[in-house]
């Protein structure tokens, strides 16, 4: 049971991460090459794509941190755990007002004031992939050690 809440802590919380990191440094760049319309069309599908992916791996990364510290792991595991925990009320406090405000009906696609939300999403977007990776480190250090 803990070498397989082990294993899917660390798997989850490098995937998201990995996801993440991608997202920052390949998608959302490619994408704010295009004008600013089209960014934003292509933003909104993307994000719901991504949203059910990231999620699920954050949610199960967290409870399965949390699980190998309840079975004895070490603390080390629940504060990779809050790590990629933090990804959840963050995307919820932070990033969904942007989310909401770029999906919103009627938003001029094309304005200055899109562009600028899509630049705002993508460092909102930027502390996910380092809690991610952060989460991963710390993951990887505990299982080195034990």
């Amino acid at each position: 049971m803990l070498q397989t809440a082990q294993f899917l802590a660390t798997m989850c919380g490098s995937l998201f991460a990995g996801a993440a990191i991608y997202i920052n440094l390949v998608e959302h760049p490619a994408r704010m090459g295009l004008d600013t319309k089209t960014a934003a069309a292509e933003w909104a599908p993307s994000y719901k794509r991504a949203t059910v992916m990231q999620a699920s791996l954050a949610v199960l990364s967290f409870v399965s941190g949390v699980a190998v510290w309840l079975l004895g792991g070490g603390i080390g595991w629940l504060a990779g755990a809050t790590l990629i925990g933090l990804v959840v009320p963050f995307t919820f406090a932070a990033i969904m007002p942007t989310n909401h405000a770029l999906l919103a009906p009627g938003r001029d696609l094309a304005s200055p004031a899109t562009r600028t939300l899509l630049e705002k999403w993508a460092w909102l977007h930027a502390v996910r992939s380092v809690l991610g990776l952060l989460a991963s480190v710390v993951y990887v250090v505990m299982l080195i050690r034990s």
